[in-house]
């Protein structure tokens, strides 16, 4: 499991800026949408070509927070990495350049639709009611990846809680990109996993600075659980 750190810059800088490093007091449970980024197999199975060993770690916490989310009447949406024939065609930059031939053929061989590598991992409490929203590019926003904004928007979200895997890469370009769309965006340390503390607090201290409000799992449940408290009805 990561040991979340804020660099003290950054906490320093927040707190000279807005008077602290949480953004956000409160949200509508009704209008948030908790987005999981790529829990599949493909980053999830040992011996699988993306395997993350922490991502394994942070699933009862994107449980918890789905449950309590789903409990208060909001959505949850799972983002999967989806490497097909559009997305292999459309983005020759990351396909020519990035990997080497065998990657190149074992990333789309992993998480070509149907295939084990693109399935949902298992440990996941995914209900009927849950949407699944493929991507074909890192972050769920950039142009050509996905219908994701479309489908929040027909749902009137306007709060997004990013958690998933790979902490600096699909989790941060999505919650970069989502803040920049003007959705209210909440980055969960602890339920955030990428290959160790270095590079998870890299992005830990990037989204508190500009991007997203940063909070642990209790903290972003007891929230959405105050949010689903009735107010008293006078006598």
């Amino acid at each position: 499991m990561h040991t979340p750190r804020v660099h003290p810059d950054v906490v320093a800088r927040a707190t000279e800026r807005r008077g602290g490093l949480s953004v956000f007091n409160r949200l509508d449970p009704k209008r948030t949408a908790h987005i999981v980024v790529d829990l599949q197999n493909g980053f999830m199975v040992p011996g699988q070509v993306c395997a993350i060993d922490t991502a394994r770690e942070i699933v009862p916490s994107v449980n918890q927070i789905s449950a309590a989310l789903r409990a208060a009447g909001g959505l949850v949406v799972y983002i999967q990495n989806t490497f097909d024939d559009v997305a292999v065609a459309s983005w020759s930059t990351y396909f020519d350049h990035f990997c080497t031939p065998e990657r190149r053929q074992r990333m789309i061989d992993t998480f070509a639709p149907g295939a084990f590598g693109h399935a949902l991992y298992e440990d996941l409490e995914v209900l009927p009611q849950d949407l699944r929203v493929p991507k074909r590019r890192f972050g769920a926003f950039a142009p050509g990846s996905s219908n994701l904004h479309a489908v929040l928007e027909d749902r009137g979200i306007d709060t997004l809680i990013i958690t998933g895997t790979a902490t600096q890469v699909c989790c941060e370009s999505t919650a970069r990109d989502a803040m920049m769309m003007n959705y209210k965006v909440f980055f969960v340390a602890d339920a955030n996993a990428t290959f160790n503390d270095d590079e998870h607090n890299g992005t830990l201290s990037a989204m508190a600075h500009t991007f997203c409000d940063v909070r642990d799992t209790a903290s972003m449940v007891a929230m959405i659980e105050r949010a689903t408290v009735k107010a008293p009805v006078p006598a």
